[in-house]
């Protein structure tokens, strides 16, 4: 059975969400870099940056999810991004994915957020698939911008 909980950088399992969160790096082209991830990923939580929650099944922690609260000014609330998602590719399909995401869910919901919020690339159709069958809908009206610094 899969479990989920949220982690800091002194739980034992952060060294094994680092590696996680490294393989999720170099899954979107970013070459491997342990250390500097692990000193990267320890600084946005100690800044409180990002929260991480981990899936595991039984003592292997095979996923990951982050996320980030920034204030929603307009309605006084709170918004949520989910900024990584990861499961190892050995045990994809095994729920972890979706445990993670429902334990983000009701976490932000439990906190009052207003919306919860993730980007994903157009042809990625399993994520979309996981996303749509837990009620997240495509946003028509939004134009995304950004700026190179």
């Amino acid at each position: 059975m899969i479990s989920v909980r949220p982690i800091t950088v002194a739980d034992p399992a952060f060294d094994r969400a680092c590696v996680l969160f490294d393989a999720y790096r170099v899954h979107y082209g970013q070459p491997p870099a342990l250390d500097p991830t692990r000193s990267w990923l320890s600084e946005q939580l100690d800044r409180q940056r990002f929260r991480v929650a981990i899936a595991s099944l039984g003592d292997n922690v095979c996923g990951l999810i982050t996320t980030t609260v920034i204030p929603a000014s307009l309605t006084l609330r709170t918004a949520w991004l989910i900024r990584d998602l990861y499961v190892d590719p050995a045990v994809r399909r095994s729920g972890a994915a979706r445990a993670l995401l429902l334990d983000v869910i009701e976490t932000a919901r439990g906190e009052g957020a207003l919306r919860l919020s993730l980007q994903t690339e157009p042809d990625n159709a399993a994520a979309l698939s996981l996303y749509g069958s837990l009620g997240f809908t495509q946003v028509d009206d939004l134009v995304a911008l950004n700026l190179r610094c």
